[in-house]
């Protein structure tokens, strides 16, 4: 599969700390961003390249040559006059008889490729995007999509959202099928996002891949900074998800927002004091933050599964809000007790996936790799406890006076992120 870099950027927002190179060569840790992108593809069987390239385009050229010195094969398309983000994929369409990747040349990633791939074939699109939650979901365009990670709706930033959303977006890595640059478009200059990927939307020809895998963009002083003390702490490699991670599972109700019996309506939602503060801090320590929560009331018939996605989108809403994240929601929708009106009859079994069953802890670890002797469960019940020793998680309960042989317990949700986090700090 051959791999398009688009490096033609000019990079204006960094350019005060590297006026004389072209952002592709910014240096992380010695080595230019753009080369640590080559070699970790390469490491994964990724060796055929064609960059596109603009700005200072002698100087990346006389970098990196034709890749031999790399271990890969590189060929370049030049723009001499600008031709937008997109516009040289359709110059360079008759070199492209197969599936691409198709990724910006200024952001710093390490990312399994080959899970990506391969759920972009498994899938059968046009396109399959790599996304992700960020820490500022309110500023950034949003990919709603549906049940099957078809695409429904692209909204960039000028357009309407909705006032409660699902926190992904676009990382700006893509598998494309060629047939996408057979589209007729007239202008000189053509955007991907808005001329190309968009108008997929609602077809059912584009899928979102949705990773927690390290992808930043490192365009501005302050996000450079950051993704070179990333590098530096190890953060970039650990989160491809080829290696072990780490996770902290969270109960839902009464752990991150205020406790009120079987929740029905979206207005009692609430977030509790300091649980954005607590997910931060998760963020920011390499650990995946992951919501496992029991939610009866779907069997029961007293909330739809589309008023329950409305719920977690006002959740994500409010943590995006104060520049926090989840990696995961998982729910479980049964309840193993009849004889209510209006119940779900097919969703009235007894399960695996309802706690004090490890279910939805195995089906993360499963779906991320997460290595569960290393994660921990934070909850304020027995189930929650137990799920996590089913699972062979440790457990920390949040709770002033009831124990249930859990291995850490403090009285507020910040405590007990902030003693695992801490402890792993000092080791």
């Amino acid at each position: 599969m051959k791999t398009v870099i688009m490096a033609g950027g000019k990079g204006t927002r960094i350019s005060e700390l590297f006026p004389d190179i072209p952002k592709p060569l910014i240096p992380i840790s010695g080595k230019p961003v753009l080369q640590l992108e080559i070699e970790s593809l390469r490491d994964q069987g990724f060796k055929e390249f064609i960059l596109t390239v603009g700005y200072k385009a002698k100087k990346i050229i006389d970098y990196f040559g034709d890749g031999k010195r790399f271990g890969v094969s590189i060929e370049y398309f030049i723009e001499d006059t600008p031709l937008g983000n997109a516009g040289a994929l359709f110059k360079i369409k008759d070199k492209i008889k197969d599936d691409f990747l198709l990724l910006n040349g200024d952001a710093m990633f390490d990312v399994d490729f080959n899970r990506f791939v391969d759920y972009h074939k498994k899938h059968g699109g046009l396109v399959t995007l790599f996304t992700h939650p960020n820490s500022h979901p309110y500023d950034s365009g949003l990919i709603i999509s549906n049940e099957n990670n078809e695409v429904e709706q692209w909204l960039t930033k000028e357009d309407m959202r909705p006032i409660y959303y699902k926190n992904r977006v676009n990382a700006g890595l893509h598998v494309i099928s060629p047939q996408l640059l057979e589209v007729n478009i007239e202008s000189s200059k053509i955007d991907l996002d808005r001329q190309l990927l968009k108008p997929l939307s609602g077809t059912g020809n584009m899928f979102c891949y949705d990773s927690p895998e390290y992808v930043k963009d490192m365009g501005t002083p302050e996000r450079f900074k950051a993704v070179c003390e990333d590098y530096l702490a190890g953060r970039v490699l650990s989160k491809n998800l080829r290696n072990k991670q780490k996770a902290i599972f969270l109960d839902r109700d009464g752990t991150i927002n205020k406790y009120v019996g079987f929740l029905k309506d979206i207005n009692d939602f609430e977030l509790l004091p300091d649980v954005s503060k607590a997910i931060r801090k998760i963020n920011n320590s390499g650990y995946l933050a992951i919501v496992v929560t029991n939610q009866p009331v779907i069997a029961r018939g007293e909330v739809t599964v589309e008023q329950l996605n409305e719920i977690h989108n006002k959740m994500e809403t409010l943590l995006g809000n104060d520049g926090a994240y989840l990696d995961a929601i998982y729910y479980c929708p049964h309840h193993p007790d009849k004889g209510f009106e209006g119940e779900v009859k097919e969703l009235k079994i007894g399960c695996e996936c309802r706690k004090p069953k490890p279910g939805m802890l195995l089906k993360a670890a499963k779906d991320f790799n997460i290595d569960l002797k290393n994660s921990w469960i934070i909850g304020d019940s027995k189930n929650d406890i137990q799920a996590g020793k089913n699972a062979g998680c440790k457990t920390a309960l949040i709770s002033k006076e009831n124990s249930f042989g859990e291995d850490l317990k403090r009285d507020s949700f910040y405590e007990i992120v902030k003693e695992i986090i801490d402890e792993i700090d000092r080791r």
